[in-house]
């Protein structure tokens, strides 16, 4: 048996026309909402308001913005305006500060690092943990 296999499945049915169901809802929608507009109010007020209605109107059912549906890129504005904002960390320039201590004894000072005498395994973690690099363990430490 031989199956026939669709072949543009992105691509949207026209239905009204040239227009696709979802084209024709928006323009459809903003015609009526310019139509409301004219019969309510007078032709010095529905023009200019009636104006931006068709424009964005006609935009959300023909403009494409990298190639994606302008309602993407409306709903994308809307959820970042209305969304909280968590800001986790801001960069602050601080200065080196020397202190005197180190600038006249001219030795750098030495860390304390506290031995661990339970187990050479807990003082190796120990070393490990905290980056020690002074003193390398060899094979004659490691051994239990």
């Amino acid at each position: 048996m031989r199956f026939q296999v669709p072949q543009f499945i992105e691509v949207e049915d026209k239905i009204f026309g040239p227009l696709t169901f979802k084209q024709f809802i928006y323009v459809a929608g903003g015609a009526g909402i310019c139509v409301i507009l004219f019969i309510f109010l007078p032709k010095f007020l529905a023009i200019p308001i009636s104006l931006p209605v068709a424009l964005f109107s006609g935009a959300l059912a023909f403009y494409k913005v990298n190639g994606k549906p302008f309602i993407n890129i409306v709903e994308a504005f809307l959820k970042y305006t209305l969304t909280n904002k968590l800001y986790i960390w801001k960069k602050e320039e601080k200065p080196i500060q020397k202190a005197a201590s180190a600038q006249g004894s001219g030795e750098p000072k030495q860390v304390y690092v506290p031995k661990l005498s339970e187990s050479k395994l807990k003082e190796l973690t120990w070393s490990l943990d905290i980056k020690e690099n002074q003193n390398p363990v060899t094979q004659d430490d490691t051994k239990i």
